[in-house]
């Protein structure tokens, strides 16, 4: 009898996993999903046609590997001659040049290029990011400002703290104590609830990587000889790439049509299933337990494999089997920040941008909200994501983010007092005029970040005892309690079904994805590669 492979989670990571089982071997993959949406994070929300892409969600990988299997599910975009980005150069064959590829206006099962526009909004005004430092910065900070931050990178620059101990310190060690206050420290502290002096430094080691001052200056000047026509971007930081492929119908539209071609495999997705005890039998999994959360009805799911995506502290607990106090000390001390997204329909925004037709809507994918007088973290506009999110392209389809956790009083608002809350703050900064807002509606996702404090800085010891079980495999960004964005997300369960594949039992190269500066191609996982590996 063929084997069976029980998928916790039908996110980004599970949903990858599912699909390569199916793909690679004989393994049949049953995933269960606690949501009737698949998708997880990455899902796309439908309110009357409009579609909220919750956090926003580039798809752009330094990885080949997923770049290529992102566009085998759903290709690029016809792009004319003379655009900035005419194609993505594979290595068996070029997916999209100038005249090919499907139109959009035709087609649904499309990926758009994107241009990425982002800015920091302070000061009630519109500062480049990454910042730059031109005429209008200097002239919207003011010269004894510019004078302070720039006296301020040169000290961190000679005197840099070390060890970065740190998320504080990694941002002053890159930017100067001057820039960080100025930029990075409120938003930062708005997304975590937490001072960044007890975050963790390798959550900047591990979400911004290369970026600093001396990063962005380099990305300025290569840009003047940089060849274009290539989205791959491999030598650009992350957090400095220009343009990315997007989903015609957003992030959720991707992972629908992966989950529709599971299931046409022979694979299973099965909904509103909250996994609620974990079997073992000595070192092995053999079973979950799984509640249906509408009538309480159990449904145990019994395998050869097993996969997770659930938060780790969830998992822990499900665990049926004696776990050392340690371990489950570290993984109770563990903590998730939560996610609220207040959609907006308006007819227009009070901000515009000049353009030779006039004033027009600006071209700002998300706005980081510095402003430390309203609680609002990011603004989405999601016209500039895709058009086609929007059911009436005359209005402005926007999300406001908040950040919390789900004991504050923000999370137990009504919808109501958010969406009252959410136009009052948008006012209260000068971006809309509360007149102007025509509906909305607020999606709620919690455990959307893995906190890097707590007992963050325990984990290994959780790993350790997970690792020690030899079916089970912990993946994506709540199973693996990392922050990792969709692609290393989806890398994760790759490698995780190349060790399969390979008979390799050692998992360090699950926890090695993401870890690297680099993370493009890998070797073998039989050679215990870091990196995320090849197709076989």
């Amino acid at each position: 009898m063929a084997e069976t492979a029980i998928i916790i989670g039908a996110g980004p990571a599970g949903l990858t996993a599912a699909f390569e089982l199916l793909q690679r071997t004989g393994v049949v993959p049953i995933v269960l999903e606690v949501e009737d949406y698949v998708g997880g994070i990455s899902r796309t929300a439908n309110y009357k046609g409009n579609r909220i892409d919750i956090g926003g969600h580039r798809f752009f990988s330094k990885s080949d590997r997923v770049m290529e299997w992102w566009l085998d599910r759903m290709p690029m975009q016809r792009v004319q001659a003379g655009q900035a980005t005419i194609g993505y150069q594979r290595k068996s064959r070029d997916v999209a040049t100038t005249g090919q590829g499907p139109d959009p206006e035709q087609c649904d099962e499309v990926m758009l290029v994107r241009q990425r526009k982002s800015r920091i909004y302070f000061l009630r005004r519109f500062f480049d990011y990454p910042i730059t430092l031109s005429l209008d910065t200097i002239r919207k900070l003011g010269l004894l400002r510019m004078v302070k931050i720039g006296f301020s990178y040169l000290r961190a620059v000679l005197f840099p703290v070390r060890p970065e101990k740190n998320l504080e310190e990694f941002f002053i060690n890159r930017f100067g104590r001057e820039l960080y206050h100025t930029f990075f420290k409120s938003y930062t502290e708005k997304v975590w609830g937490e001072q960044c002096s007890v975050i963790s430094a390798e959550w900047g080691a591990q979400r911004i990587k290369g970026l600093s001052i001396l990063g962005t200056l380099k990305h300025i000047f290569s840009k003047i000889f940089r060849r274009r026509g290539d989205i791959t971007q491999k030598n650009t930081e992350t957090s400095l790439i220009e343009q990315f492929l997007y989903p015609k119908y957003g992030p959720g539209q991707m992972w629908e049509t992966v989950a529709r071609e599971i299931e046409r495999r022979g694979g299973q997705i099965v909904h509103h299933q909250r996994v609620s005890k974990i079997h073992l039998d000595r070192e092995r999994i053999v079973a979950v337990e799984a509640v249906d959360p509408r009538s309480g009805q159990t449904t145990v799911y019994r395998g050869d494999w097993f996969f997770s995506t659930m938060p780790v502290k969830e998992l822990v607990r499900a665990l049926d089997a004696e776990v050392p106090a340690e371990v489950r000390q570290v993984s109770e001390g563990l903590i998730y920040r939560d996610f609220i997204t207040v959609g907006l329909l308006l007819k227009e925004l009070k901000v515009r941008e000049d353009s030779k037709q006039g004033q027009q809507l600006i071209r700002d994918n998300w706005i980081y909200i510095q402003e430390p007088d309203v609680v609002v973290g990011r603004l989405q506009i999601f016209n500039n994501w895709s058009p086609f999110m929007v059911s009436d392209r005359s209005k402005v389809w926007v999300g406001l983010e908040y950040f919390c956790y789900e004991t504050d009083n923000l999370w137990k608002m009504s919808d109501q007092e958010l969406i009252e809350l959410g136009s009052r703050e948008m006012e209260k900064i000068g971006i809309i005029e509360r007149s102007a807002v025509l509906d909305a509606t607020v999606i709620r996702m919690p455990k959307t970040y893995p906190a890097y404090f707590g007992t963050y800085d325990r984990f290994d010891k959780v790993r350790r005892f997970m690792d020690r079980f030899s079916n089970i495999f912990l993946l994506g960004r709540n199973g693996m309690h990392r922050y990792n964005n969709q692609d290393h997300s989806m890398l994760t369960a790759m490698v995780a079904v190349d060790n399969i594949v390979a008979g390799v039992r050692d998992k360090s190269n699950l926890w090695d994805v993401n870890t690297e500066q680099d993370y493009h191609e890998a070797k073998d996982p039989q050679q215990g590669s870091g990196k995320a590996t090849k197709p076989l």
